[in-house]
């Protein structure tokens, strides 16, 4: 966290209840702990903290519209690259006013990934690091940027094929999801179910390859398991 996170994260909450007094927010500095209302903003001020924290240019102000509890709008903006990538439930997901789709990349192998690791990846045994090169030698590539809401949104967009990591907060993820389901794209858990903004692990794709995903995943968990 820097003073950046904090006071961005005051600028847009001030903003938002300044227009919307009964609405809530839950965001991920001072409004972590927030108990969401019927209408509720959900917003992360700066995604990828440590990129801005050293100067590596790849962040992202994220926010989303929760009502009774589902995502209804998202958006997603890279200042330094002035794109601001927009969603809307059942209207679409749009960047500088043009529709997204996701990518038509049909097999695992000729993929491009994304994916994060958590803050805890020193210590934690779930740490995302057996997945990661398990993907290594199954996709064409993997990116690992340091946000999740541009990551989601590349997806969108065509320019990732898939996404996928673990301990994701709402914040991280609400606008992104959204992005990615308008755009043509899944997004479900690692069991194959449907993925919400409260889940601790997603996998994002362009549909295409989630069957691939999956099974790598999948292996990896009945390798942990020793089975």
């Amino acid at each position: 966290m820097t003073e950046v996170d904090l006071e961005a994260e005051e600028r847009i909450v001030a903003r938002l209840l300044g227009e919307f007094p009964d609405h809530s927010v839950l965001a991920e500095e001072r409004h972590s702990r927030a108990t969401p209302g019927p209408v509720c903003w959900v917003i992360d001020p700066l995604d990828g903290t440590t990129n801005y924290a050293h100067g590596y240019p790849d962040f992202s102000v994220s926010i989303a519209l929760q009502i009774e509890g589902v995502v209804e709008w998202g958006a997603v903006f890279n200042p330094l690259r002035e794109e601001l990538f927009l969603a809307r439930r059942g209207g679409g997901a749009f960047c500088g006013g043009a529709r997204l789709a996701v990518s038509g990349v049909e097999s695992l192998d000729r993929s491009l990934l994304a994916t994060g690791f958590p803050y805890d990846v020193r210590t934690s045994p779930r740490n995302n690091l057996a997945d990661f090169c398990a993907f290594a030698v199954r996709c064409h590539g993997i990116r690992r940027s340091g946000s999740a809401a541009l990551d989601l949104c590349h997806v969108a967009a065509g320019r990732l094929d898939g996404f996928w990591e673990l301990n994701l907060n709402p914040w991280d993820c609400a606008a992104g999801y959204l992005a990615v389901r308008e755009a043509g794209g899944w997004v479900t858990r690692y069991d194959g179910s449907e993925g919400g903004i409260h889940d601790r692990e997603v996998v994002a794709s362009n549909g295409r390859i989630h069957p691939g995903m999956m099974e790598v995943l999948a292996a990896g968990r009945r390798k942990q398991e020793g089975v």
